[in-house]
């Protein structure tokens, strides 16, 4: 799991995280339908800090992270998220905050989701 945080969010936002992702059916079964979610198959979560998700890269060519929380706050939200997870009883790993690593990643099929905690205040259609 990458997580940015932006300026904008707070608690609410680490707390609908946590339970979209902890119950989104992801999951596949013998199918190949996304039937199980991460609680029901007691799923192994890795949390790295990535605020440059929030890049916005709309002008010229260099990107700016203006919408990126300051690492302070963008610290203990992260934590946040990190402990509510480990709440749910799903054994969670992390990366370092503000540490530059390197990490690989190995997706296991064609899907890859965008869960954004501002979606939490718009209507579903």
């Amino acid at each position: 799991m990458l997580l940015g945080i932006a300026q904008t969010d707070d608690e609410t936002h680490a707390q609908y995280l946590v339970e979209k992702i902890t119950n989104l059916r992801i999951f596949s079964d013998k199918e190949a339908r996304f039937q199980y979610s991460a609680l029901e198959v007691n799923a192994e979560i890795l949390v790295v800090s990535q605020f440059t998700l929030y890049a916005n890269t709309r002008r010229g060519r260099r990107p700016d992270f203006l919408e990126a929380a300051q690492p302070e706050i963008a610290e203990k939200l992260y934590e946040l998220v990190t402990l509510m997870l480990e709440e749910t009883g799903l054994r969670i790993s992390t990366g370092q905050f503000r540490a530059h690593m390197q990490v690989t990643l190995t997706n296991d099929g064609p899907v890859t989701l965008m869960v954004d905690s501002s979606d939490q205040r718009s209507p579903r259609h």
